[in-house]
């Protein structure tokens, strides 16, 4: 395996149970109000269940965005990761914390899912989301792309790699929170799937790779996301044959013991790799 190049660590999303604590440049203003705020913040404290701005940080302390936001769960932590500043950094080496499986349980059952019975059945596991990730780049619709940071080094020595032999990949996604994924499944039952159906295509919310920030979804250009057509293609071709070079492995084949359909898209950081010296 290569050795992978530095990754600035200037910019990071920092992340609690109920609330993600955004770098404020990297926000879209919604109005002219929030953007004189954008312009003197420094991070923006975002919902995680519907991704509404609670609060900007600036020099002085912060500025609520949304009332009641003393009430607001979470923002015990959320200000302990304000205050903490650089969480990533321990005795000056890259450290990844993991959050807590918050009111994992309690979301499932309403989904009707039993979280040991799912497991069981599927073989896979209950996966914890990081403290904090790294942007390893941006998506093709121009939105950031959060990774751990060792997946995030290594997609962006892959992805210059392929570059160099002409192929270019396109990232469709990365790090998903738990909130995200049960959104995704509550929109899908909204139009009419059932929770089986879902379950055939999506992971059970918790147990989704992208939750671990080591998985991501790739694309490539003038092809739709995420479709099974994407293994006709040259950047399939190429990964397929070299991703394992920079640690990376498809994660659903054909006929996966998991149950998942066949998704050539999906690439997985193994976090135990270590570059070659």
């Amino acid at each position: 395996m290569p050795q992978l190049p530095p990754l600035p660590l200037k910019v990071a999303l920092l992340n609690t149970p109920e609330i993600e604590l955004w770098p404020a440049g990297l926000l879209r203003a919604r109005g002219n109000a929030h953007a004189r705020l954008l312009a003197r913040a420094r991070r923006v404290l975002r919902r995680k269940r519907d991704g509404a701005w609670l609060a900007a940080e600036l020099e002085d302390g912060l500025h609520p965005l949304q009332p009641g936001l003393h009430r607001e769960p979470g923002m015990a932590a959320a200000r302990r990761a304000l205050d903490a500043h650089q969480p990533h950094l321990r005795n000056g080496i890259e450290h990844t914390g993991v959050l807590p499986l918050h009111r994992l349980a309690q979301r499932l059952q309403l989904l009707g899912l039993d979280a040991h019975g799912y497991a069981m059945r599927t073989g896979l596991s209950l996966t914890h989301e990081p403290d904090w990730l790294a942007l390893a780049d941006f998506d093709r619709w121009q939105r950031p792309l959060w990774l751990r940071i060792d997946a995030a080094r290594a997609w962006r020595h892959m992805r210059d790699a392929a570059l160099a032999d002409g192929i270019v990949l396109e990232a469709i996604s990365g790090y998903r929170s738990h909130a995200y994924q049960l959104g995704i499944f509550a929109r899908k039952l909204a139009r009419g799937l059932t929770v089986e159906e879902i379950l055939a295509v999506n992971a059970a919310p918790g147990f989704s790779e992208h939750h671990s920030g080591l998985a991501l979804d790739i694309g490539a250009i003038d092809e739709p996301p995420a479709e099974e057509s994407f293994e006709r293609t040259p950047a399939f071709g190429w990964l397929r044959d070299n991703a394992g070079g920079y640690g990376f492995s498809m994660s659903y084949p054909r006929d996966n013991p998991h149950g998942i359909v066949y998704e050539p898209w999906h690439w997985r950081f193994d976090a135990g790799a270590t570059p070659a010296a």
